[in-house]
């Protein structure tokens, strides 16, 4: 199976992806297709056997365009479409002021008088209709060829109002030619101007709105270099990213960027991966660690050999995530998808029935043919195909710019109903790693220096202890005379003084009075370091796996939050007991099996909860399957990556406090988008039939056409309240 996201151009409201998504689905060799209408965007899955032009012939047949395969670093075309539409909104001006300036008594240009010359006027009108023509000839284009597919859309409502405007017009230019000077009062030219100008104006201004929930995507693109030093027989060679291979020994040097993700083969420096990370503090890297394109080189010259180039690397993987995640569907997109297939086949029906119960009311055909195509204009549904797909964009760029990748926009509305989240112990709730906790020091060092001597010393060590060292080695030391003593620990000389490091049979003499001291220690979950300089014990060191420094915190808001909090761990009772007594958790259950967490899921979800599973190992990856959203952190195992449907990408449990909120918002912010454009089309259609006018209450094709933009705005600005959810929590 392989996956392409392709772009597909003229889709403009969600009958237009709803339509090609369903065609895509059932056209031979596609597995599944999920059609994104705000990006413009087909994540199609497909057989090894089918080919690119194969999909774009089915793109073609749905009757839309293909407009590429998508390239995260495909640069934006210039768009003069802004610099056309201030010409089109001035000559609208002109056009609105020479077709109504008499009726509000203002001066009238002489030789385009309606009473004089009123056939100069008709075609001067029919003149200047032709730019707006041009402007939007692909919404005509669209609409026509959707209505000859039988699939109506909202270009399909338009392209009628415009066409019908356009042609009654032009029957009484022909009448005009005949002498008809009655025709001239009949002419709907500015009808069709404004009509075109204001959808064109509303999508410019959608598009420029939907833009802007891109930022995550091209701030992440944007990290990477354009060109790498790679390392040859002559010496080091510029070169263009696509140029590099697996295994090419690359060079970066101080103030460069990372060109491709590598390991680290000769050198060392400090790289700054905040936009990986966020933590500014650039962190020091050597041989055997890895390095993440985009980084930046501070102080050091390295050589690394490159591993993950192109889709395979972390930045492109990143930005599919978000892609494939805009491209999900929630499941209440589908309320949206379900009506528009069915709407506007309705409103067809419904302009032509109003259009011939006004000519059997015996009224002129002039005013049947004003409210048919009102009726078209007015219930173009743009808001109604914009509610979901926009909302779920901008959530899903929102949280991806502070760290939280959502694979699936499922997620987002499941999110909303979470009320049980279960926390795996190990590498989750805790670092998973083992680290200095306690020192008693009883040395003339101060605790740096001890640690400093400590790790100088650990640093020449296999055991895992050794490694709770590596973040206390600030200054080098001349170690000398190493020796392992198996079961015991270690001993090195260091300017002529013999030091021992290791559990209590390293240490000879009275150790009495560190007893009560390693006693304490041990409870609290430490093993022990003796440190001996001399044989005399100068420090006692507890290294243990700690808690994260954002877990409490966490824990803490959940509860306030109403949310169930449960521990899961394989670990023994005693030690799960004491972390969660730290962390205020009391619901504990420990000594399980990856069998046992994946039962006690379900047993919640039986009981009617939706249950979230935090965690990070291989043995959680089924739970992280089984629950209803399953979230790890970037650096876990990949199978935890794979089973999570929400990836943190930082070291900070607190996102997941962002993810929950705006999760909850986005459900709420759909909506009400929902609302306002079944609301906008409930209360303008009536009006737009002229089931109001002995109230004085009645619109044109004009003022509808500017109402249904107004509409869209509406949506497109509620939708962008988003942006602002996650940077809210802190």
């Amino acid at each position: 199976m392989k996956k392409i996201i392709l772009k597909v151009n003229g889709m403009s409201c969600s009958a237009c992806s709803n339509h090609v998504e369903k065609f895509l689905q059932k056209q031979e060799g596609i597995l599944d297709a999920s059609v994104n209408l705000v990006l413009g965007q087909a994540l199609i899955h497909y057989e090894d056997t089918i080919s690119l032009e194969t999909l774009i012939d089915y793109i073609s047949r749905s009757g839309y365009q293909y407009g590429g395969v998508y390239d995260e670093k495909e640069e934006n075309k210039k768009d003069n479409t802004p610099y056309y539409l201030v010409f089109l909104g001035i000559l609208l001006l002109f056009i609105m002021y020479l077709s109504m300036g008499h009726m509000l008594s203002l001066p009238v240009i002489p030789f385009l008088d309606m009473e004089k010359y009123p056939l100069r006027y008709a075609i001067t009108l029919c003149f200047l209709t032709i730019p707006y023509l041009v402007f939007g000839k692909n919404i005509l284009l669209n609409g026509l060829k959707n209505l000859k597919k039988r699939h109506p859309n909202m270009d399909t409502l338009v392209s009628l109002g415009v066409l019908t405007s356009f042609l009654y017009s032009l029957v009484n230019l022909l009448l005009l030619f005949k002498g008809d000077t009655n025709a001239s009062m009949h002419l709907y030219f500015e009808s069709v101007c404004m009509i075109v100008f204001f959808i064109g104006l509303g999508r410019t201004i959608d598009k420029n709105r939907k833009e802007k929930t891109k930022e995550a995507i091209k701030e992440l693109v944007k990290v990477t270099p354009e060109s790498a030093l790679i390392v040859t027989k002559g010496g080091e060679k510029e070169v263009t990213i696509d140029l590099v291979n697996v295994g090419d020994i690359l060079l970066v040097k101080p103030g460069m960027k990372v060109a491709v993700d590598g390991t680290i083969t000769q050198g060392s420096a400090h790289f700054d991966e905040s936009f990986i990370t966020g933590e500014s503090t650039p962190v020091k890297k050597k041989v055997g660690d890895k390095v993440v394109a985009g980084a930046i080189n501070y102080d050091g010259v390295v050589f690394y050999q490159a591993e993950k180039i192109g889709p395979k690397s972390t930045i492109s993987q990143m930005v599919h995530l978000v892609l494939e995640a805009s491209n999900s569907k929630m499941p209440i997109s589908r309320v949206a998808d379900k009506v528009s297939s069915i709407f506007v086949p309705f409103i067809l029906i419904l302009a032509s029935l109003v259009f011939v119960i006004y000519l059997l009311l015996g009224f002129e055909i002039s005013t049947a043919l004003i409210h048919f195509v009102t009726v078209l204009v007015v219930a173009c549904p743009c808001a109604l195909g914009l509610a979901t797909p926009l909302a779920i964009v901008v959530s899903i760029g929102s949280l991806a710019k502070k760290g939280i990748l959502v694979k699936t926009s499922e997620t987002l509305e499941i999110a909303s109903h979470i009320d049980t989240i279960l926390f795996d112990k190990t590498g989750t709730l805790t670092y998973g790693k083992l680290k200095v906790s306690t020192i008693k020091n009883s040395s003339t060092y101060t605790d740096s220096e001890l640690l400093n001597l400590v790790a100088n010393i650990e640093k020449f060590s296999t055991h895992p202890i050794a490694k709770a060292f590596q973040n206390y080695y600030q200054k080098e030391l001349k170690v000398e005379h190493y020796k392992e003593q198996s079961g015991k620990g270690v001993t090195a000389k260091i300017k002529n003084k013999t030091y021992c490091l290791g559990n209590r049979k390293m240490v000879s003499g009275n150790i009495e009075k560190y007893q009560q001291d390693e006693e304490k220690m041990t409870k609290e979950g430490n093993s022990i370091l003796y440190v001996v300089e001399e044989n005399t014990i100068i420090g006692l060191i507890g290294v243990k796996d700690v808690v994260r420094e954002s877990a409490k915190e966490t824990i803490k808001r959940l509860k306030e939050g109403g949310y169930e909090v449960i521990m899961l761990t394989g670990d023994n009772k005693n030690t799960a007991t004491q972390i969660g007594k730290e962390l205020g958790i009391s619901n504990i259950e420990a000594d399980l099996l990856p069998s046992d967490k994946t039962s006690f899921i379900k047993k919640l979800q039986q009981e009617g909860k939706k249950v979230m599973m935090v965690g990070d190992g291989i043995n959680d990856a089924p739970s992280l399957t089984t629950a209803d959203i399953g979230l790890s952190f970037k650096g876990s195992t990949d199978i935890a990556t794979n089973s999570s449907s929400v990836i943190l990408t930082k070291d900070n449990l607190l996102l997941l406090l962002s993810f929950l909120k705006t999760g909850k918002k986005t459900l709420i912010n759909i909506k009400e988008n929902l609302f306002w454009a079944f609301f906008y089309n409930l209360l303008m259609i009536p009006i737009a039939m002229g089931l109001f006018e002995n109230k004085g209450i009645s619109i044109n094709p004009m003022i509808a056409s500017g109402a249904m933009m107004l509409s869209s705005l509406c949506v497109v600005c509620n939708a962008l309240r988003l942006r602002n959810v996650a940077k809210k929590e802190k």
